[in-house]
């Protein structure tokens, strides 16, 4: 029975994926008689997230200087399916952007792991800089063009900081503390760096899991302080700064080929969207702060030193697993002290 459950399952995945595919062949056969040409992103985030409303940006910019040549339409909320799945339909040319976490690319490219890398950045400011740099984000992007997809653009996502209904202030404070990851190797072992247990939970789960002292210590941006309430809680909020994520905008590589005669219009949407959710992301983030702290969360400046020192074996083991990621460690290291 569980095998036949199975197939029906796969069948009807597979008709969903066939009925868009001919709407979209059949819509891309209109487009090239009549009428604007179609631009189909797609991104997890709600209506109100920093990066929907820049990819809204991008959308109204593209039309205008292009006099409507192009119709560039927006599925937010997860409408085109999760991550994993917008990024097959994006393989299919169903879509032609998506906006998705990096991590989500590690399994298109190693590359993507250097993000994972405990303590590879400085701090925020650092790594705004290291993906400022053309070197080094031409060569991410360039690493899935073996799966027909090109990154064309990043965005802010956010630092990772360690919070806790107890006060986090150096590394021995991590000591036997059960700590809530995703499921992920770097995640773990990260966190075993600290002597800490590890406890793999969906992002819904956490405040349960801190209220019933399943699990001690939280790891996300201020976001979850308040969106998730998280801060209800854990009212100390440790700026360990031990990760640094990115999300990207990625494309169909056949995509790209299409808009070729108007490749500076849409390296200049880009660069547009960046701009605004950058911008946009950091005013959330200083609003949802000062929510924490009316909430009663202490943030606390903490001394990085004795984090990054239990991190360092963390890293090396890491790095030693791939000649691509120890040449990239070696770039941001470049750019970081310039």
């Amino acid at each position: 029975m569980g095998g036949i459950k199975k197939f029906h399952i796969f069948v009807s995945a597979l008709l969903v994926v066939c009925v868009l595919l001919v709407a979209c062949s059949n819509e891309k056969a209109i487009e090239n008689s009549k009428g604007p040409i179609i631009i189909r992103v797609a991104t997890v985030q709600p209506d109100n997230h920093s990066i929907t409303i820049a990819l809204n940006k991008m959308k109204k910019y593209i039309e205008s200087k292009s006099n409507n040549k192009y119709e560039v339409r927006i599925f937010g909320n997860g409408v085109m399916g999760g991550n994993s799945e917008t990024l097959e339909l994006l393989q299919f040319d169903t879509l032609d952007l998506v906006a998705t976490s990096g991590s989500n690319l590690e399994l298109y490219s190693d590359a993507y792991k250097i993000f994972g890398i405990p303590y590879l950045f400085k701090d925020e400011r650092s790594f705004r800089k290291v993906m400022q740099n053309e070197d080094f984000v031409n060569k991410i992007y360039n690493s899935t063009l073996n799966a027909n997809i090109k990154g064309v653009q990043w965005f802010a996502n956010g630092v990772n900081n360690f919070y806790s209904p107890k006060k986090i202030e150096n590394a021995e404070d991590l000591k036997g503390l059960k700590v809530r990851v995703q499921a992920s190797e770097a995640n773990v072992n990260m966190v075993r760096g600290f002597d800490a247990a590890a406890v793999v939970l969906a992002y819904g789960e956490v405040y349960t899991a801190l209220q019933n002292k399943v699990i001690d210590v939280g790891t996300n941006p201020e976001t979850a302080l308040v969106q998730m309430k998280h801060g209800e809680v854990a009212k100390y909020y440790s700026k360990t700064e031990h990760q640094i994520f990115t999300d990207i905008l990625i494309a169909n590589t056949k995509f790209l080929d299409r808009i070729k005669e108007d490749e500076d219009l849409f390296k200049n949407a880009y660069k547009l969207v960046n701009e605004v959710q950058v911008k946009e992301w950091d005013k959330q983030i200083q609003n949802l702060r000062a929510e924490a702290i009316e909430m009663g969360v202490e943030f606390i400046d903490v001394d990085k030193t004795s984090f990054i020192e239990a991190q360092k074996p963390v890293r090396d083991k890491l790095l030693a697993s791939s000649e691509e990621l120890q040449n990239l460690f070696k770039l941001v290291q470049k750019i970081q002290g310039e």
